[in-house]
Parts: structure tokens; C-alpha cells; sequence
């Protein structure tokens, strides 16, 4: 029997594959039927008007959404937060323009750091390398 504390509650509990107690699967599926409902009655609300009518967090909002359970091809107006910047997005974690910067801050860094060289003589690998080469 494998023991863990709940994160979200921080109760004990029998550890499940959803990694939270029943309890707070049951708040879950009672916050995911609530954006639902009012999702279906408001077709053009945003994630702010969600989690202000319904009182579910917009993180657990864009966990619904990013899980598969909300699906925002037909709300228009629904979008989520960029991981970094907060950028309201349709698609993926980060918005172009924290996606292009981390890719810059990466080339950069790469270059700074001092090459490997690739062969190793007389090294541990010498075995690994001769069998990959023919």
C-alpha cells in the first residue's frame, strides 16, 4: 500500500494513478461540469468570465483545455495563459515571442560554452565507437 499526502488538500491518502485523493477528484469533476454547463449556455466567454462565474481556478481551467476536456476550437473568445509571459493563447505553452527568445538565449549559450572534442582516443568508449562506425 503506497501512502502520499494529497497535493492539493494535503491529506493522506491510498496513492491512485490521478495523484490526488478522491476527495479532490470529485471537487475536479464538479468544477469541470460547472465550466461545462456555463460554457455551453455562454459560447462566447473568455477564461477570465469562466473562472469568475464558475469559481474555478484558471490554472485548473487551463489544465481542462490542455488536457483535452475543454475543447476552445468552437469559443472563439477562449484562449490561456503563456507559460512565461501570460499571453492569451489558442495553442501550445508559450507565445512566439517567449518561444523565439528562449531559442536566442539558447544559440547564445551554445556558443559560449567551450566545444567537446567528439573523439576520444584510447577512452572508455573506443569499443561502443569501433561498432557504430562499421
Amino acid at each position: 500500500m503506497n501512502l502520499a499526502n494529497c497535493p492539493r488538500c494535503g491529506k493522506l491518502f491510498v496513492m491512485n494513478y490521478k495523484g490526488i485523493c478522491t476527495n479532490c477528484m470529485k471537487d475536479i469533476e464538479a468544477e469541470y461540469e460547472a465550466c461545462v454547463k456555463y460554457l455551453r449556455e455562454n459560447k462566447g466567454a473568455n477564461i477570465q468570465e469562466l473562472s469568475d462565474e464558475t469559481d474555478v481556478s484558471i490554472r485548473q481551467i487551463t489544465t481542462f483545455i490542455r488536457d483535452g476536456r475543454i475543447s476552445i476550437a468552437n469559443a472563439p473568445n477562449m484562449g490561456y495563459p503563456c507559460e512565461v509571459c501570460g499571453t492569451m493563447l489558442r495553442e501550445g505553452n508559450m507565445c512566439e515571442s517567449c518561444r523565439s527568445k528562449l531559442t536566442s538565449d539558447l544559440r547564445e549559450a551554445s556558443k559560449a560554452q567551450p566545444q567537446v572534442k567528439k573523439s576520444n582516443p584510447g577512452g572508455a568508449y573506443k569499443a561502443v565507437d569501433r561498432i557504430r562506425n562499421d
